[in-house]
């Protein structure tokens, strides 16, 4: 019963998001959906009102420090993104080692404003403003959504201890994120207005592969890109019958609403819950610059063949990274391994 309310909660939550971001015109409404799904998207019980301003202040001050990381990226540039690359270690681990599923949201801020800031000072402002809508619009359509579905009072769960193993384990997942996002940062850097989109899908496929193992890696970070182009597909279509914003809104919710049932465990799949987190941030970052594309006159199919290429290109890389992590891994305890068993036969 708590699975059908998350996946409830989801839908309701992504309609109204859906109605508050279009239906204001705010600028960028794709990323205050994307924002706003993140919040969706967490398990467990309602966030906090502490704890969502605290996340709050921390991405006002990511942001902050992405403003000033533009004029370092300009003038200092290999010295700016190797402080890019170990903020973003920083905040991979912390994520990992705290369970913390919000992460996406704080390494976006981060990610997304220098890019914007060495293309155009002017879009970092309207970025800002986006990412800071977006939580905002997550937080009340997530608490709108709690009152419509309430769930079931549960006992507290049990604080875990960190141990030394959790903690090897949160450097190797933040190695695998930053190793998967700096590269296509970089890119970003060279044309920011191309790769805008591939940073969105790079750090949500940074956060995947944290809770994807090596035999599954290509299955769920290709597999989902595939899915979230599939679902924009027939988003798409559905709204081509009739545009308007409440086709759009009833079209996202019922994306939300299969995607969800299978992301809460409602309907059994193989797949892992990240796969259909991702597969609808994919769907969204595809649909939002489709719909700028047709209201401006550009070809719409052009444009999404690009970027879905683009992105199959970038799990493919994230795929790779997660290989040649894991075999590097393993050498490495293979040599210990060894080094010990010598060292015994030593008398």
């Amino acid at each position: 019963m708590g699975a059908t309310k998350a996946a409830l909660r989801l839908t309701i939550g992504l309609g109204l998001a859906v109605f508050v971001a279009y239906g204001l015109a705010v600028q960028l409404p794709y990323l205050v959906l994307i924002m706003a799904l993140l919040v969706l998207c967490k398990p467990g019980p309602q966030l906090p009102l502490a704890k969502s301003v605290a996340i709050a202040l921390v991405l006002a001050g990511l942001v902050a420090a992405g403003v000033l990381m533009v004029p370092l990226l300009e003038h200092f540039a290999f010295a700016g993104v190797l402080l890019t690359a170990v903020v973003l270690f920083v905040l991979f681990f912390a994520g990992r080692l705290r369970a913390n599923p919000l992460t996406t949201v704080l390494v976006l801020a981060f990610t997304l404003i220098p890019v914007a800031g060495v293309a155009e000072q002017g879009v970092v402002g309207v970025l800002a403003v986006s990412l800071g809508l977006g939580v905002v619009v997550g937080g009340v359509v997530s608490a709108a959504s709690h009152a419509l579905f309430p769930d079931s009072p549960a006992p507290a769960a049990a604080v875990t201890a960190v141990t030394p193993s959790g903690v090897e384990a949160a450097r190797w997942v933040a190695l695998r994120g930053t190793l998967i996002v700096v590269p296509v940062f970089v890119l970003a850097l060279t044309d920011p207005s191309f790769y805008l989109a591939a940073i969105m899908k790079t750090v949500a496929l940074g956060q995947q592969a944290g809770e994807t193992d090596a035999r599954h890696a290509g299955r769920e970070l290709v597999g989902s890109t595939l899915m979230g182009a599939l679902i924009a597909l027939v988003v798409w279509m559905g709204l081509s019958l009739w545009p308007s914003l409440w086709m759009l809104m009833l079209w996202l919710m019922a994306a939300a609403l299969w995607a969800g049932s299978a992301l809460f465990g409602t309907r059994p799949t193989r797949y892992r819950p990240s796969f259909w987190s991702n597969a609808l941030i994919t769907s969204l970052i595809l649909l939002g610059p489709a719909i700028e594309d047709s209201a401006s006159g550009k070809s719409v199919l052009e444009g999404a063949a690009v970027r879905v290429i683009l992105f199959v290109g970038v799990a493919l890389y994230a795929w790779a990274t997660v290989r040649a992590l894991e075999r590097w891994r393993a050498l490495g305890r293979l040599r210990t391994d060894v080094a010990d068993a010598l060292l015994k036969e030593i008398p």
